[in-house]
Protein backbone atom coordinates (compact mmCIF):
# COMPACT_ATOMS: atom_id res chain seq x y z
CA UNK A 1 0.00 0.00 0.00
CA UNK A 2 2.42 2.26 0.82
CA UNK A 3 4.24 2.38 -2.24
CA UNK A 4 0.88 3.27 -4.00
CA UNK A 5 0.38 6.35 -2.49
CA UNK A 6 3.65 8.68 -4.26
CA UNK A 7 3.16 7.11 -7.57
CA UNK A 8 -0.38 7.67 -7.74
CA UNK A 9 0.29 11.47 -6.79
CA UNK A 10 2.58 11.72 -9.73
CA UNK A 11 0.54 10.72 -12.61
CA UNK A 12 -0.11 12.70 -15.24
CA UNK A 13 -3.61 14.42 -16.18
CA UNK A 14 -5.41 14.06 -19.36
CA UNK A 15 -7.56 16.91 -21.16
CA UNK A 16 -11.61 16.40 -20.90
CA UNK A 17 -11.97 20.15 -22.76
CA UNK A 18 -10.75 18.56 -26.37
CA UNK A 19 -8.88 22.04 -27.03
CA UNK A 20 -6.76 19.46 -28.75
CA UNK A 21 -9.37 18.81 -31.58
CA UNK A 22 -8.75 22.93 -32.01
CA UNK A 23 -5.47 23.22 -33.23
CA UNK A 24 -5.25 23.27 -36.69
CA UNK A 25 -3.24 22.09 -39.53
CA UNK A 26 -1.05 25.42 -40.20
CA UNK A 27 0.25 25.38 -36.15
CA UNK A 28 3.48 23.47 -36.89
CA UNK A 29 1.90 20.53 -35.59
CA UNK A 30 4.54 18.22 -36.33
CA UNK A 31 7.39 20.65 -34.66
CA UNK A 32 4.89 20.25 -31.43
CA UNK A 33 4.56 16.51 -31.76
CA UNK A 34 8.06 16.31 -31.37
CA UNK A 35 8.49 18.25 -28.39
CA UNK A 36 5.72 16.04 -26.67
CA UNK A 37 7.34 12.90 -27.54
CA UNK A 38 11.37 14.24 -26.21
CA UNK A 39 9.29 16.13 -23.00
CA UNK A 40 7.60 13.38 -21.59
CA UNK A 41 8.31 14.06 -18.45
CA UNK A 42 5.89 16.91 -18.77
CA UNK A 43 2.58 14.62 -18.86
CA UNK A 44 -0.32 14.46 -21.25
CA UNK A 45 -2.17 17.43 -19.51
CA UNK A 46 0.82 20.21 -19.80
CA UNK A 47 1.99 19.45 -22.82
CA UNK A 48 -0.83 18.44 -24.94
CA UNK A 49 -3.46 20.73 -22.89
CA UNK A 50 -1.06 23.71 -22.38
CA UNK A 51 1.36 23.76 -25.23
CA UNK A 52 -0.45 21.79 -27.37
CA UNK A 53 -3.89 23.38 -26.72
CA UNK A 54 -4.60 25.95 -24.59
CA UNK A 55 -1.39 28.32 -26.37
CA UNK A 56 -2.11 27.17 -29.96
CA UNK A 57 -5.99 27.86 -29.12
CA UNK A 58 -4.95 31.60 -28.48
CA UNK A 59 -3.27 31.71 -31.90
CA UNK A 60 -6.23 30.04 -33.68
CA UNK A 61 -9.09 32.10 -32.59
CA UNK A 62 -6.77 35.02 -33.79
CA UNK A 63 -4.79 33.34 -36.61
CA UNK A 64 -3.18 37.09 -37.73
CA UNK A 65 -1.85 38.26 -34.41
CA UNK A 66 1.75 38.46 -34.63
CA UNK A 67 1.89 38.63 -30.82
CA UNK A 68 -0.22 35.35 -29.68
CA UNK A 69 1.93 33.70 -32.72
CA UNK A 70 5.38 34.94 -31.12
CA UNK A 71 3.92 34.07 -27.83
CA UNK A 72 3.60 30.09 -29.27
CA UNK A 73 7.14 29.88 -30.97
CA UNK A 74 8.90 31.00 -27.65
CA UNK A 75 7.05 28.62 -25.52
CA UNK A 76 8.10 25.75 -28.27
CA UNK A 77 11.60 26.85 -28.84
CA UNK A 78 12.34 27.30 -24.45
CA UNK A 79 11.20 23.73 -24.56
CA UNK A 80 13.52 22.65 -27.27
CA UNK A 81 16.16 23.44 -25.36
CA UNK A 82 17.75 20.61 -23.91
CA UNK A 83 20.24 22.03 -21.01
CA UNK A 84 17.63 22.39 -18.04
CA UNK A 85 18.79 25.25 -16.95
CA UNK A 86 18.77 26.72 -20.54
CA UNK A 87 15.97 25.23 -20.64
CA UNK A 88 14.32 27.40 -17.49
CA UNK A 89 16.05 30.61 -18.19
CA UNK A 90 14.29 30.49 -21.70
CA UNK A 91 10.47 29.93 -20.03
CA UNK A 92 11.34 32.83 -17.86
CA UNK A 93 12.09 35.54 -20.16
CA UNK A 94 8.90 34.65 -22.45
CA UNK A 95 7.24 37.76 -22.25
CA UNK A 96 3.51 37.09 -21.52
CA UNK A 97 0.68 39.28 -20.64
CA UNK A 98 -2.71 38.15 -19.74
CA UNK A 99 -4.11 34.55 -20.31
CA UNK A 100 -0.76 33.87 -21.49
CA UNK A 101 0.77 34.52 -18.16
CA UNK A 102 -1.45 32.09 -17.07
CA UNK A 103 -0.34 29.29 -19.68
CA UNK A 104 3.57 30.57 -19.21
CA UNK A 105 3.17 29.30 -15.39
CA UNK A 106 1.55 26.41 -16.18
CA UNK A 107 4.36 25.44 -18.31
CA UNK A 108 6.90 26.75 -15.89
CA UNK A 109 5.63 24.44 -12.98
CA UNK A 110 5.83 21.35 -15.21
CA UNK A 111 9.45 21.68 -16.12
CA UNK A 112 11.55 19.65 -14.14
CA UNK A 113 14.22 22.06 -13.77
CA UNK A 114 11.23 24.47 -12.21
CA UNK A 115 12.71 26.07 -9.13
CA UNK A 116 9.24 23.83 -6.74
CA UNK A 117 9.45 26.59 -4.33
CA UNK A 118 8.51 29.25 -6.59
CA UNK A 119 6.24 27.14 -8.89
CA UNK A 120 3.98 26.67 -5.63
CA UNK A 121 3.81 30.40 -5.10
CA UNK A 122 3.10 30.95 -8.98
CA UNK A 123 0.53 27.99 -8.99
CA UNK A 124 -1.47 29.55 -5.63
CA UNK A 125 -0.94 33.09 -7.06
CA UNK A 126 -2.98 31.92 -10.47
CA UNK A 127 -5.53 30.18 -8.80
CA UNK A 128 -6.99 33.27 -6.59
CA UNK A 129 -6.62 35.51 -9.77
CA UNK A 130 -10.33 36.32 -10.44
CA UNK A 131 -8.61 38.00 -13.86
CA UNK A 132 -8.23 34.51 -15.01
CA UNK A 133 -9.98 32.16 -16.99
CA UNK A 134 -11.56 29.54 -14.37
CA UNK A 135 -10.11 26.65 -16.04
CA UNK A 136 -6.56 28.34 -15.83
CA UNK A 137 -7.47 28.37 -12.40
CA UNK A 138 -8.35 24.98 -12.35
CA UNK A 139 -5.56 23.50 -13.39
CA UNK A 140 -3.31 25.42 -11.29
CA UNK A 141 -5.33 24.02 -8.46
CA UNK A 142 -4.52 20.47 -10.19
CA UNK A 143 -0.83 21.29 -11.01
CA UNK A 144 -0.15 22.81 -7.48
CA UNK A 145 -1.68 19.25 -5.35
CA UNK A 146 0.40 16.69 -7.93
CA UNK A 147 3.98 19.21 -7.37
CA UNK A 148 3.19 19.55 -3.53
CA UNK A 149 1.70 16.01 -2.91
CA UNK A 150 2.34 15.12 0.87
CA UNK A 151 3.07 18.56 1.91
CA UNK A 152 -0.30 20.05 2.06
CA UNK A 153 -2.68 18.20 4.46
CA UNK A 154 -4.71 15.78 3.24
CA UNK A 155 -7.42 17.60 4.73
CA UNK A 156 -6.64 20.96 2.65
CA UNK A 157 -6.26 18.69 -0.68
CA UNK A 158 -9.48 17.31 -0.71
CA UNK A 159 -11.11 20.41 0.05
CA UNK A 160 -9.41 22.13 -3.14
CA UNK A 161 -10.41 18.91 -5.47
CA UNK A 162 -13.64 19.19 -4.12
CA UNK A 163 -13.76 22.87 -5.23
CA UNK A 164 -13.13 22.15 -8.54
CA UNK A 165 -14.72 18.40 -9.16
CA UNK A 166 -17.95 19.51 -10.53
CA UNK A 167 -16.27 21.76 -12.89
CA UNK A 168 -14.45 21.52 -16.25
CA UNK A 169 -12.13 19.65 -14.82
CA UNK A 170 -13.93 17.46 -12.33
CA UNK A 171 -13.22 14.33 -13.34
CA UNK A 172 -9.33 15.05 -13.18
CA UNK A 173 -10.52 15.57 -9.87
CA UNK A 174 -12.15 12.80 -8.78
CA UNK A 175 -9.43 10.73 -9.78
CA UNK A 176 -7.04 12.72 -7.48
CA UNK A 177 -9.85 12.75 -4.80
CA UNK A 178 -9.53 8.71 -5.02
CA UNK A 179 -6.29 8.38 -4.67
CA UNK A 180 -6.41 10.66 -1.33
CA UNK A 181 -8.41 7.35 -0.47
CA UNK A 182 -5.10 5.10 -1.75
CA UNK A 183 -3.04 7.34 0.66
CA UNK A 184 -5.44 7.16 3.62
CA UNK A 185 -5.70 3.29 3.32
CA UNK A 186 -9.13 3.42 2.37
CA UNK A 187 -8.45 0.59 -0.08
CA UNK A 188 -12.55 -0.37 -0.50
CA UNK A 189 -13.84 2.95 -0.90
CA UNK A 190 -10.56 3.98 -3.60
CA UNK A 191 -11.57 0.99 -5.89
CA UNK A 192 -15.16 2.04 -5.55
CA UNK A 193 -14.07 5.64 -6.40
CA UNK A 194 -12.04 4.39 -9.48
CA UNK A 195 -14.64 1.95 -10.50
CA UNK A 196 -17.41 4.58 -11.02
CA UNK A 197 -14.88 7.03 -12.74
CA UNK A 198 -13.58 3.96 -15.52
CA UNK A 199 -17.61 3.82 -16.21
CA UNK A 200 -17.74 7.03 -17.02
CA UNK A 201 -18.68 8.31 -20.33
CA UNK A 202 -17.02 11.17 -20.25
CA UNK A 203 -13.34 9.75 -18.79
CA UNK A 204 -10.40 9.91 -21.15
CA UNK A 205 -8.26 6.62 -22.38
CA UNK A 206 -5.22 7.69 -20.24
CA UNK A 207 -7.42 8.19 -17.14
CA UNK A 208 -9.22 5.13 -17.28
CA UNK A 209 -5.80 3.40 -18.32
CA UNK A 210 -4.20 4.85 -14.86
CA UNK A 211 -7.73 4.15 -12.75
CA UNK A 212 -7.55 0.84 -14.48
CA UNK A 213 -4.09 -0.03 -13.22
CA UNK A 214 -4.29 1.01 -9.59
CA UNK A 215 -7.50 -1.22 -8.88
CA UNK A 216 -5.11 -4.17 -10.59
CA UNK A 217 -2.59 -3.34 -7.97
CA UNK A 218 -4.67 -2.84 -5.18
CA UNK A 219 -6.08 -5.66 -5.29
CA UNK A 220 -9.38 -5.06 -7.27
CA UNK A 221 -10.87 -6.61 -10.06
CA UNK A 222 -12.12 -5.06 -13.34
CA UNK A 223 -16.03 -4.04 -14.13
CA UNK A 224 -16.87 -6.99 -16.49
CA UNK A 225 -17.47 -4.03 -18.95
CA UNK A 226 -14.21 -2.30 -18.64
CA UNK A 227 -12.12 -5.82 -18.25
CA UNK A 228 -9.78 -6.52 -21.17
Amino acid sequence: MGGIAPVVLGLSMSNPDNFIDEVTEELRRDRLFAAMRKYGWIGGLFVAVVVGGAAWREYSIAQHDARAEGFGDALIDALDMGDPLARAQALAEVPATGTQAALKVLVQSSDTAADRAGALAALAALEGDSTQPQHYRDMATLRRIMLAGTDIALADRRTALEGIALRGFGILAREHLAYLLVEEGKTAEAIAALTALIQDQNAPQGLIARASAVIVALGGSMPEASAG
